[in-house]
């Protein structure tokens, strides 16, 4: 049996914009027993980052009972590459803010946010994480996650089911994977308008 070895020359600069050339390039390439795929970079790291957020271990009510059921053996989020829970801020990717935030609360909070590393991300569960819940009205409770921390992602219900937080959860993935990479740390990336 004969091998044949590929023969790759070099591309002049011209033609990293013809994408005709680069896929005849590639189909040369499969023929004679290389296997080649062509892709975006930032596809690539963003797949990676999104199916490896880890999240920050952060409840102060009801909803934390949900977020320890999705990580249990029934709903188990590890399918989904949320499953290293994190209990140090400086190693987790995403903080879920399960339950009611008081005003004492607040600064600690923002402080574990600071100290994350960037790219971060907030997902906020719960009545009382989004609004106030039950203790809107009150003067101890904040009314919302998002008048101290930029939220991403918000999971209504009081407490959400475990598979609300799971859809939750992918749908920050979803987000993660639509971000630019290169050219800047968490700038999110605009779909392309189709013309009409």
């Amino acid at each position: 049996m004969e091998i044949k070895k590929p023969h790759i020359k070099s591309i002049p600069y011209e033609d990293f914009k013809n994408n005709e050339y680069l896929e005849q390039m590639v189909q040369e390439l499969n023929a004679n027993g290389g296997k080649v795929w062509l892709g975006c970079l930032d596809d690539l790291i963003n797949w990676g980052r999104s199916n490896s957020l880890w999240p920050l271990t952060f409840a102060t009510s009801c909803c934390g009972i949900e977020f320890m059921a999705v990580g249990a053996a029934r709903y188990d989020f590890a399918r989904f590459g949320f499953e290293v829970a994190r209990a140090s801020p400086r190693q987790a990717d995403l903080i879920m803010v399960a339950g009611t935030i008081t005003h004492k609360m607040a600064p600690v909070l923002k402080r574990l946010y600071d100290q994350m590393a960037d790219p971060k991300y907030v997902i906020a569960v719960g009545g009382c994480a989004i609004s106030g819940g039950p203790f809107k009205k009150s003067y101890h409770v904040v009314n919302g996650v998002d008048r101290i921390l930029p939220v991403d992602v918000y999971i209504p219900g009081c407490p959400p089911r475990p598979e609300a937080l799971l859809y939750g959860m992918i749908q920050l993935q979803r987000k993660v994977k639509l971000e630019k990479f290169f050219g800047g740390v968490n700038r999110k990336e605009e779909e392309p308008q189709k013309a009409k």
